[in-house]
């Protein structure tokens, strides 16, 4: 039976896609990062440009295993709404506004990393953090819903 390895530290960083570099922020998770950035730019250099989380698993002798996410929501909205920064405060700030098509777009891709069953509960949870971030979507209103125990009332 082979020895199993022990697991040194479980990291998570944001970078772009197909041009990682080693980098003190590699260095700190005490991996290979020659051998690391090599195989996460063959892994994403279909998403060349883009912030891609990374979850990255360090064991006892120098190896790794990483798993990639997709790009952050809020990058995602920026793009949409062709923004540089976010409003600073949601309350007064109106930066842009997107169309419900294109939030839709970004709650199909993100999807498969939110903790919703529908595409419906994934758009909500963008739209909340287009709101955080002055972003207006068109169509979608973010008022509570009334759950069935509330609504028999």
């Amino acid at each position: 039976m082979a020895a199993k390895k022990e697991i040194v530290r479980i990291a998570k960083i944001q970078l772009i896609g197909g041009q990682a570099k080693p980098g003190p922020a590699l260095a700190s998770i005490g991996i290979n990062m020659g051998e690391f950035t090599k195989q996460f730019n063959d892994k994403t250099k279909t998403r060349n440009g883009e912030v891609v989380p990374c979850v990255i698993t360090a064991f006892s002798d120098k190896s790794f295993t990483f798993i990639t996410k997709t790009s952050p929501t809020s990058v995602m909205i920026k793009k949409a709404a062709k923004l540089e920064t976010a409003g600073k405060n949601q309350i007064t700030d109106h930066v842009a506004t997107i169309s419900k098509e294109q939030a839709l777009e970004i709650a199909k891709y993100k999807l498969v990393d939110l903790n919703a069953y529908d595409e419906e509960a994934a758009l909500r949870m963008v739209a909340g953090t287009a709101k955080q971030m002055g972003v207006k979507i068109e169509g979608v209103d973010l008022s509570p819903r009334k759950t069935a125990k509330e609504g028999s009332k």
